[in-house]
């Protein structure tokens, strides 16, 4: 195992993406025999074949998926290693890959302009996903830091708060509800919701919320892709949604949207910044989250100014 190169690993790699020696060869810049000497060299190595050769392509053994595993953990802590030898250089460089949920790309531009500003020399890319393509993310190490509602449960992560995050019911202006108050939960359970996929936060706390109604979460409504699409479909009066106030600012404020006054909403989450535990944390990584913590807050739309008479609840 002391014989494993950077150049075979990077090599499964490439397999594993491309799916095609050939391919894989592409993407490295090399010839396709010189691809299959390193597989070949390397399964001698080791003694087991790292991929299966089926009709549809090369796909990764469980010794394979080893492989490429300790690879993207060694490439993570090469990256590394240069962001810490530029910090004890005293240079302020590095990458940062961050990855937000889509309620967060309502903000999470801002935030990395201000932060950029701050650190010019940071590289920063950024990923936007729903929540189980960020959480994705998180376990396949292809984002640094995510940001989400609720922290993943099945990666090892560690959360750390940096904002609130409402969570409210919309309708149009001329809905029969917008200007009724302390609607009661079973009186707004009536009403046809326009709702996300399963699994995002969001739906996850409309089913929290109605869970006393009985019966009601099993026809919980019309699934739309985007909080985007949900806002279109609301105005248009196709019913009423339960959304994150960060997705709806815009259109409250303008008037194009009103948050209907129900009785224990808003519900108050809060924003979490995610990081692995099983990995090592980058300069750029620590100043990131530093900024959050310090500035976080600033950047979120100000709740305050759409819901006056705000009632603040814990999930």
């Amino acid at each position: 195992m002391r014989n494993v190169s950077l150049k075979q690993l990077k090599a499964v790699q490439a397999i594993a993406n491309q799916g095609k020696i050939v391919s894989a060869a592409k993407a490295l810049a090399l010839s396709a025999p010189a691809v299959t000497i390193q597989l070949r060299q390397l399964e001698e190595e080791i003694g087991l074949s790292l991929f299966d050769r089926t009709a549809s392509g090369m796909r990764p053994t469980a010794a394979g998926l080893a492989f490429i595993d300790a690879a993207q953990v060694i490439e993570e802590r090469l990256r590394l290693l240069e962001d810490q030898m530029d910090a004890i250089k005293g240079v302020r460089t590095g990458s940062l890959k961050l990855g937000v949920v889509s309620t967060a790309k309502y903000f999470a531009p801002r935030m990395m302009a201000a932060f950029m500003k701050e650190y010019p020399d940071i590289d920063m890319r950024l990923a936007i996903g729903n929540r189980a393509e960020t959480i994705a993310s998180l376990r396949n190490h292809d984002v640094d830091i995510a940001l989400m509602g609720r922290p993943a449960k099945d990666v090892p992560v560690r959360a750390s708060a940096f904002g609130d995050h409402p969570l409210v019911i919309i309708a149009p202006p001329e809905h029969p509800l917008a200007k009724e108050r302390d609607i009661s939960k079973e009186r707004i359970a009536e009403e046809h919701f326009l709702i996300r996929e399963a699994g995002s936060g969001t739906r996850i706390s409309l089913e929290i919320f109605l869970s006393e109604v009985p019966g009601r979460i099993d026809d919980l409504g019309v699934e739309m892709g985007s909080n985007e699409t949900i806002k279109q479909a609301v105005m248009a009066g196709l019913g009423i949604a339960f959304i994150s106030a960060h997705t709806v600012a815009s259109e409250v404020e303008t008037g194009r949207l009103v948050i209907l006054d129900v009785v224990g909403m808003p519900i108050r989450r809060q924003w979490f910044a995610v990081m692995r535990t099983d990995r090592a944390i980058s300069p750029a990584m620590a100043a990131f989250h530093e900024f959050l913590m310090r500035k976080g807050a600033m950047y979120l739309p100000l709740f305050g100014k759409l819901y006056p008479e705000e009632r603040v609840v814990s999930e």
